[in-house]
């Protein structure tokens, strides 16, 4: 897999932390006033990974709403005058820059101070699938037009959740903006915060022996939202449509992944539970593959495989580990 990084030297992620917590300090004499009624700090999240870690983070502490309900696509997602109104009145407001434009243009208009950007908190990356990154290198024009990503500033991919590695490092920046927001219970915060970092380290363990040794090494998705997952551990992703899971792709990219599955031992194609599995479902068909599901969890509903992200994370390595031939 060919992957452009940018990277961000540690001394300057470490300092992008401290500067998140820092830009709540402001924050740490409003929790009472903003908790007047139930007493919990108020929290805002943009979509569910971010939600999931202010509640496993803040647990009795927070009382944690978000703007992308259960079964909505975030990519899709319009801001109400209503959520706007509730952003604004958030104590704190925990988002990913560059994966919901209608989020990012609600958070820039709320006024509201205390925000968390969780693309700061750890290395960005552009992802392509592999066939993308080599037609791009040789220079070649009018290659099927989505098959990478062409999110945020310099087409950063912004699904970093799906690699407990960096989301990890995402939980130990909203940890510390928690404790500096909410000083009182900045103890618990930080106890939260280091078990919820061993679970994903504990989850990084399965992800890395369950793939060590598979018969393949390729998948293919209808959504490309797993650059990350795959260059932790050893796979080559190829997306069929690119960053929108639902947009046709052209028939020269479908003849591409034909010719592929074969040369690469592809057995199935994955298609998620908040998108239609019709493009994946006509790939499979003229490909004589099986098709199942990998979820990007970029929401739980009642059709996920798993109850939060450790179930569906897992639920995912199954699915991987059945589709590649795991040994």
């Amino acid at each position: 897999m060919n992957v452009r990084r940018r990277l961000i030297p540690t001394a300057a992620l470490a300092a992008t932390v401290a500067l998140a917590a820092t830009a709540l300090t402001a924050c740490s004499g409003t929790a009472g006033a903003a908790g007047a009624e139930d007493g919990k700090l108020h929290v805002m999240a943009s979509f569910y990974p971010m939600q999931f870690l202010a509640e496993r983070i803040g647990k009795d502490h927070v009382k944690v709403d978000t703007l992308t309900k259960p079964g909505v696509e975030p990519h899709d997602l319009e801001i109400t005058p209503k959520q706007t109104a509730q952003l604004g009145e958030a104590d704190v407001v925990l988002y990913l820059k560059t994966l919901q434009p209608a989020v990012d243009k609600a958070v820039a208009q709320s006024g509201v101070k205390n925000i968390v950007d969780a693309a700061t908190l750890t290395q960005l990356e552009v992802h392509g699938t592999s066939g993308h990154d080599e037609h791009a290198a040789a220079g070649e024009e009018g290659h099927a037009e989505g098959d990478g990503h062409s999110h945020g500033e310099a087409g950063e991919d912004p699904h970093v959740w799906l690699d407990p590695v960096k989301y990890a490092e995402i939980a130990k920046g909203v940890g510390a903006a928690l404790e500096k927001s909410d000083p009182d219970h900045a103890a618990d915060y930080k106890k939260n915060t280091a078990g919820l970092v061993a679970e994903l380290g504990a989850l990084d363990t399965e992800f890395k022996d369950g793939l060590k040794n598979t018969a393949s090494k390729t998948f293919i998705t209808t959504h490309s939202a797993f650059g990350y997952l795959a260059e932790r551990y050893g796979l080559d992703q190829e997306g069929i449509s690119g960053v929108d899971p639902e947009s046709e792709p052209s028939p020269a990219r479908m003849k591409e992944l034909q010719t592929l599955s074969k040369q690469d031992n592809v057995s199935t194609v994955f298609f998620e539970t908040l998108a239609s599995d019709k493009t994946a479902k006509t790939l499979a068909a003229d490909t004589g593959l099986k098709t199942d599901v990998l979820d990007p969890l970029e929401g739980i509903t009642d059709t996920s495989q798993g109850a939060d992200y450790f179930g569906v994370m897992r639920a995912n390595l199954k699915n991987l580990q059945k589709a590649l031939g795991s040994k």
